[in-house]
């Protein structure tokens, strides 16, 4: 390897090889399974061989080895630039999964939601008594009244809180909805006042279950513009089409 990224002798390589090693185990990795010493057979003429020390990297000790090399060589200057430019593609691909993961969950929610509506407006529960139990219900998630929150969070008052949620408090409140859903029909429950103490309850019991596991839904930092993360996807793909 030494000789594609232009060095001429092994000794000078070596140097770089082990700057690589020590990033490495500053970075709490394996190093004897990233940098894996082994021997190989080389000619040396006439038919005779002999053994050589050599070493296997991984694909993450390459990376090392070439930020760790001289910059002025064509050829570690190459490499560092394929890895950066890798890099950023994977850190694309994996902000576009999160993206993808919070639109479908937010649009999950609105569907529980919905189905949530058609069964209080059944059972003597019309449009603004639902608002009022959904707010008493992030009341009790998120420790605040939805108009608080959205402030907190920048939201404007004439957007819906959960297009302003992380990916975790929207899949709660969505959580918390199901359960509402089905508790009132299982406890056959009529009137705002029972549906809303039920609401309540269970998203009181969500809230629990998450500061059980150190999260506080009120902490947690403001999600994107929902809007805007479904143009930014609609976009991408747009893009990814036409190619």
């Amino acid at each position: 390897m030494y000789s594609l990224l232009g060095y001429t002798q092994w000794r000078n390589f070596e140097t770089i090889i082990n700057k690589a090693k020590a990033a490495c185990t500053n970075a709490g990795e394996d190093v004897a399974y990233h940098f894996a010493d082994v021997s190989k057979m080389v000619s040396v003429g006439s038919g005779v061989e002999r053994e050589i020390d050599d070493i296997y990297l991984t694909r993450y000790a390459c990376y090392l080895t070439a930020q760790n090399g001289d910059a002025r060589k064509p050829a570690i200057a190459f490499a560092q630039n394929y890895f950066a430019v890798q890099t950023r593609r994977a850190e694309l691909v994996e902000q576009r999964l999160l993206d993808y993961e919070r639109v479908q969950a937010r649009t999950e929610l609105a569907e529980t939601e919905k189905l949530l509506s058609g069964v209080l407006y059944e059972r003597g529960v019309d449009s603004k008594g639902f608002a009022i139990i959904r707010s008493k219900g992030d009341k009790a998630l998120f420790r605040l009244d939805t108009a608080l929150l959205k402030r907190k969070l920048g939201a404007p008052d004439s957007r819906l809180l959960a297009d302003f949620l992380p990916t975790i408090s929207i899949k709660a409140k969505d959580f918390a909805a199901e359960m509402a859903s089905i508790n009132v029909q299982q406890k056959d429950l009529y009137g705002q006042s029972s549906i809303e103490k039920e609401h309540i309850e269970n998203n009181t019991a969500v809230r629990n279950m998450m500061l059980s596991r150190g999260i506080y839904p009120e902490q947690l930092s403001a999600g994107e513009d929902l809007k805007k993360v479904e143009r930014r996807l609609k976009s991408e793909e747009k893009k990814i089409t036409k190619k």
